[in-house]
């Protein structure tokens, strides 16, 4: 790990186009070696693509895995690289609402898109925040995550065992929490909401948080600009009359949200993942392979 980290702070001296293009060479020998990565991302995209053709599909599937791995490398850009470096390659748009932050308590909804961390840094080059983190297994890793993660602003990472209560005590001192809501961590505090169509286990930890403090919901998504010129960073109005009354349309209304972004940039969304791995009761899994032969 020591060897990869090394060589990750290497890189982050290339040019960002010579650095997005050795990640996206690599990403394309990555995806027919990793079997089953490719067969979830394949999965992934039959069920929430169902109108394209299983071509455009594999079109699709393999320009994630180029970005996914191209997001990898390019992480030691935001570890290591200067305040000025990276301001001129992050485009804010329209820029980070820090009076926003200031005013209220805030929740910055951030879904899994391949440039996230950068959503993260752009934040951080302003203003602190706090966050729920999962310890990485290698303690190398994991401190140099820790490390690029805090290295602006004083940053409050939470783990998921420690439950709300730290997140509310930071939210009430106006430190805007960085969440990201799309991920399947099972049924616990979730319910099964409609993600393009599908059931999907759906944190509503969003709308009960907001609820709680009074929070506003401000959406952020990081793509890729074009010709590798960097990345763009969209901070979407705060969403209006959120949660309302009602949790649940409020989780589906947040899960539609994400449902149009990913239409927008749909190779830069985290395919990878399984999405659907929690199922109703009754109902089979969506990634069991058939038998080879």
């Amino acid at each position: 790990m020591r060897l990869l980290l090394g060589l990750m702070w290497l890189l982050h001296w290339l040019p960002l186009p010579l650095l997005g293009r050795l990640g996206e060479g690599i990403g394309s020998i990555l995806y027919p070696l990793l079997g089953t990565r490719r067969h979830i991302t394949l999965t992934n995209l039959r069920l929430c693509l169902p109108d394209l053709s299983e071509a455009e599909r594999i079109v699709i599937a393999k320009q994630h895995f180029r970005a996914y791995v191209r997001s990898v490398l390019e992480r030691g850009i935001l570890w290591w690289a200067p305040q000025a470096r990276l301001r001129k390659l992050i485009r804010v748009v329209p820029q980070v609402p820090l009076d926003a932050l200031a005013a209220r308590p805030t929740i910055l909804l951030c879904p899994h898109f391949v440039g996230l961390d950068v959503a993260g840094v752009a934040v951080m080059l302003e203003s602190s925040l706090c966050s729920i983190y999962t310890p990485q297994r290698n303690r190398t890793f994991d401190a140099a995550l820790r490390r690029g993660r805090s290295r602006f602003r004083p940053v409050q990472l939470f783990s998921r065992s420690e439950g709300v209560k730290p997140i509310l005590r930071a939210m009430r001192q106006h430190v805007p929490f960085f969440m990201l809501p799309d991920m399947d961590f099972g049924t616990q505090d979730a319910e099964f909401v409609p993600f393009f169509g599908i059931p999907a286990a759906t944190l509503t930890a969003p709308a009960r948080i907001a609820e709680l403090t009074g929070a506003q919901v401000i959406p952020v998504i990081a793509t890729y600009l074009p010709h590798y010129q960097g990345w763009q960073v969209r901070f979407y109005p705060a969403v209006e009359n959120y949660p309302g009354d009602d949790v649940i349309a409020a989780t589906r209304a947040m899960n539609a949200f994400i449902e149009q972004r990913i239409l927008e940039a749909p190779a830069e969304y985290f395919w990878t993942h399984k999405r659907f791995k929690t199922r109703p009761p009754g109902v089979q899994s969506v990634y069991e392979q058939a038998p080879a032969g």
